[in-house]
């Protein structure tokens, strides 16, 4: 895991906000909306260079997604910022009518996403947006894994026509990926390659996933690490290939088993390729007030969990044939 080297702790919601920052200035039909949590989204700046192009609109979640598909009628590209709790749960009904419905280009920027928000809680820490949004027809869902990976995805996000979700969180976590490749929508990623165990990951997961990669490594297993940023489209390609060669698949994310990215994988292995599957995820149940690291261990979000679920699985493989 030598060629993932970690100089640095970044939250992902910098990624977006540095990134929303760049697009302002090269991009007269960004515009920037908020529910009064500018600083919190790192939408400071951009507010800051760009008062013409930023509209505060308080704690009104739902009216800020009708100006968001206003603004896209005009031929602007809106990027609607809240917690991931309120621009999903709170206001689900406006993205479904007047974005996802009507195919809006409304980019739908998501922070203090999952268990790792903290110490705020279970009212804040929604581990079902994912599933609310792979669910909507027209909807792309995007969940990068670091700061270098967020700010690329901003970047593409810009570029895509039609309505995304975009996912982020509150924490510094290692920044370990590249800013020299672009992020592609739609395409995920071989972090390693292996034989004997698929491991997928997305968000703070993948690299939990490469640290568990190294621990497999040392018992003399040979895991596949695949990164997958964008949840929906599923990259069905790197996916079936991987598990082709390996006839066993562990999913990891931090979010509820329950529609989530293992799910999105088990639908597809169902109809194209059934194998032994294990989720890395939190089971149907609300999180709580701590640190970032002790929910995840709490919760079964470590490396060693990966670990321990490729082990089964593998088991689980061997005893089938």
């Amino acid at each position: 895991m030598k060629k993932y080297l970690v100089t640095e702790k970044k939250d992902t919601r910098s990624g977006f906000g540095d990134a929303l920052t760049e697009l302002g200035k090269n991009n007269n039909k960004i515009v920037a909306l908020c529910a009064d949590l500018t600083g919190s989204l790192k939408m400071d700046t951009f507010a800051k260079n760009h008062p013409e192009r930023f509209i505060q609109v308080g704690i009104a979640e739902a009216n800020m997604i009708g100006i968001a598909a206003g603004i896209a009628n005009g031929g602007y590209i809106p990027f609607a910022g809240s917690f991931a709790n309120f621009i999903t749960g709170r206001v689900y009904d406006q993205i479904r009518q007047v974005v996802a419905y009507s195919n809006k280009n409304v980019k739908l920027a998501a922070s203090h996403a999952g268990i790792t928000l903290g110490e705020d809680g279970a009212t804040h820490q929604i581990m079902e947006d994912i599933a609310l949004m792979r669910a909507l027809p027209n909807m792309t869902v995007i969940n990068p894994c670091d700061y270098n990976q967020t700010y690329l995805a901003t970047l593409a996000v810009a570029e895509f026509k039609g309505p995304v979700y975009l996912r982020f969180g509150r924490p510094s976590v290692p920044n370990f990926t590249s800013l020299n490749k672009p992020l592609i929508i739609g395409k995920g990623e071989i972090m390693e390659e292996g034989c004997d165990v698929t491991i997928i990951a997305t968000g703070h997961m993948v690299w939990k996933s490469l640290e568990a990669w190294e621990m497999l490594k040392e018992k003399g297993i040979s895991a596949e690490i695949i990164y997958i940023h964008t949840i929906k489209p599923l990259d069905e390609n790197i996916i079936l290939s991987s598990v082709n060669k390996t006839n066993c698949v562990v999913t990891a994310e931090e979010h509820l088993k329950n529609g989530g990215l293992g799910d999105a994988v088990a639908q597809l292995l169902v109809c194209k390729y059934p194998a032994p599957m294990e989720y890395i995820a939190v089971d149907d149940c609300f999180g709580e007030s701590g640190t970032p690291e002790e929910l995840l261990e709490k919760y079964g979000l470590t490396s060693e969990n990966i670990v321990e679920a490729a082990l089964k699985v593998i088991r689980r493989k061997n005893n089938s044939s």
